[in-house]
């Protein structure tokens, strides 16, 4: 394995389009650049490979699944139901979530790419981690911040007015 090194805004770019926990940067890049990995070339035969695409979910339709389901009833705090929104609304738009580091409030940074990162910005952040994302969020703040801090991103990924006030409103 070699090591490389790369700018701040690739390295976003490449993180923001994981797909799952624990992909690899090199599984990104590959899918990205519509590269096989050298594994899959070994193990598939040539003539059997029959190449289907996973079916595109639109922007905004896992938001709305979403609200429709009971799972933001179920979790028991704001910070639980805060932690769920931010996950869905990566899982949504990974590239548009990049605008999350732009959200910062007078003295804190809200999302960072590590927990140090936010442990720093403050004394009390209570980082954690974004579940499927490579971010991390401060949860430290009371549910009215919670709610203007995924106003502001969901408004910066370019969510229409009303979606953003049903989410907010399901904090």
């Amino acid at each position: 394995m070699k090591s490389i090194e790369i700018d701040e805004d690739l390295y976003r770019y490449i993180a923001s389009n994981t797909r799952h926990i624990g992909e690899s940067a090199s599984d990104i890049l590959r899918r990205l650049l519509q590269l096989e990995s050298v594994e899959a070339q070994a193990k598939e035969p040539a003539a059997n490979v029959a190449k289907t695409a996973a079916p595109e979910v639109a922007v905004g339709q896992r938001v709305q699944e979403m609200l429709k389901s009971n799972v933001l009833v179920e979790q028991e705090s704001a910070i639980d139901r805060f932690m769920h929104i931010l996950s869905v609304l990566y899982q949504d738009n990974p590239s548009a979530f990049a605008q999350a580091s732009d959200i910062k409030g007078r003295k804190r940074i809200y999302f960072a790419d590590d927990e140090a990162a936010l442990l720093a910005s403050g004394n009390t952040t209570k980082p954690k981690a974004i579940a499927g994302s490579p971010y991390w969020v401060i949860t430290n703040t009371n549910t009215g911040r919670k709610r203007n801090i995924v106003a502001q991103l969901m408004a910066a990924m370019g969510y229409s007015h009303s979606l953003i006030e049903r989410v907010c409103h399901s904090i």
